[in-house]
């Protein structure tokens, strides 16, 4: 067997919109070292951090909407 056989790798699903970090950190008014910290924690996915967000109790302080 080769080395690699034995190493499992997780790859997490990206559910919804992939958010940047700066995107996040603005959407939510956090500083960077929090954004980043969560970021690196839970993925990009807009939808794991929206739902964590909305845990936390912190709603979003720019509007959703999309504008046409």
């Amino acid at each position: 067997m080769t080395e690699n056989a034995n190493r499992t790798t997780t790859r997490k699903v990206i559910r919804g919109r992939p958010y940047s970090i700066a995107e996040f950190a603005r959407k939510y008014r956090l500083d960077d070292t929090e954004a980043r910290r969560l970021f690196n924690k839970f993925g990009p996915s807009s939808t794991e951090l929206d739902l964590l967000m909305a845990a936390k109790r912190r709603p979003p302080s720019l509007s959703t909407a999309i504008r046409q």
